[in-house]
């Protein structure tokens, strides 16, 4: 198997069907959430979970460091960014020191 931990930085339908779609594979998630959404469906399903910042988006889901160090503390070897919020903003795997080798992306254009 390519990954054993994927870190998904997304929320709502779309976290739920990268996990859907991990858990098919033999693959264990970890997701993020802001402090308000942490009851939240793909929070509570996922294998773990990371608090990475309140709620605006800019502080948590589009916080690259913060969701790096998520990846790390959680030993994650890829982070899938879902659709939209990190999908536009890349993660490049020389930005993490030991987590998140690659990220899930298409490349950008």
């Amino acid at each position: 198997m390519l990954f054993d931990k994927v870190l998904i930085a997304n929320r709502g339908e779309i976290a739920l069907r990268i996990l859907r779609a991990c858990r098919e594979l033999g693959i264990k998630t970890v997701a993020v959430h802001s402090q308000v959404d942490r009851d939240l469906m793909h929070v509570r399903l996922a294998d773990e979970a990371v608090c990475i910042g309140p709620n605006p988006s800019g502080q948590s889901y589009l916080n690259v460091p913060s969701i790096i160090s998520a990846a790390e503390i959680t030993d994650c070897v890829a982070i899938h960014p879902g659709y939209g919020f990190l999908a536009e903003t890349p993660i490049s795997p020389s930005r993490s020191r030991k987590a998140a080798s690659c990220s899930l992306a298409p490349p950008p254009t």
